[in-house]
């Protein structure tokens, strides 16, 4: 597999949110605002490259037993380092965020990464893998954020564009389903063919 092939994977053709299903929970929880999505993204992004380039590194060594524990303490390392940076440096982030950010050690694209690609490949390829996986997964998180934030206030990254409110569904967790519905739908008939 050719590593651009690797690095454009995980954009659409096994993009995290619309094929895969993945991490539905962050998805569904943080895309209240495009900036949280992009913020929630990046994060999962950071740690997802950085884990999967350590237990591609550690994997040879790592007895079959403690397989997976062991690659939740290495994420975890990982998303305390993005959990302390964030509450430093971006603290309104953090906050938006809240308890969503501890979660990316269980988040199923990390672990699912780690299981099936990782662990198998060289640091180069599982560094590719995972930025791919990490884009894909940031444009899902960001699109259904803007969507969102367009729909539920008439804003985009805050910037007010319409006078008045929104719709106040879209803004409330019912329409974290709608959207994420109707994106799937979109990005399925766009992205297969017809028989």
């Amino acid at each position: 597999m050719s590593k651009l092939s690797i690095l454009t994977r995980g954009l659409l053709r096994e993009n995290p949110i619309f094929v895969l299903l993945l991490g539905m929970c962050p998805t569904l929880a943080t895309t209240t605002s495009a900036i949280n999505g992009m913020g929630m993204g990046a994060a999962t992004m950071f740690v997802l490259t950085l884990s999967n380039m350590a237990i591609s590194l550690v994997a040879p060594l790592i007895p079959s037993k403690v397989r997976i524990p062991s690659y939740v303490v290495i994420i975890a390392a990982f998303v305390t380092v993005v959990q302390l940076c964030m509450q430093a440096y971006l603290p309104s982030l953090y906050d938006a965020l809240g308890v969503f950010i501890p979660l990316i050690v269980v988040n199923c694209i990390i672990l699912g990464r780690a299981e099936a690609f990782a662990s198998k490949n060289g640091v180069w390829s599982s560094a590719l893998d995972g930025l791919g996986m990490g884009l894909g997964f940031t444009m899902s998180l960001t699109l259904l954020g803007c969507i969102r934030e367009m729909l539920g206030s008439g804003a985009i990254f805050g910037w007010k564009f319409v006078a008045g409110d929104g719709i106040l569904i879209f803004a409330l967790a019912p329409g974290a389903f709608l959207t994420l519905g109707y994106m799937l739908v979109i990005f399925n008939k766009l992205t297969h063919k017809t028989k």
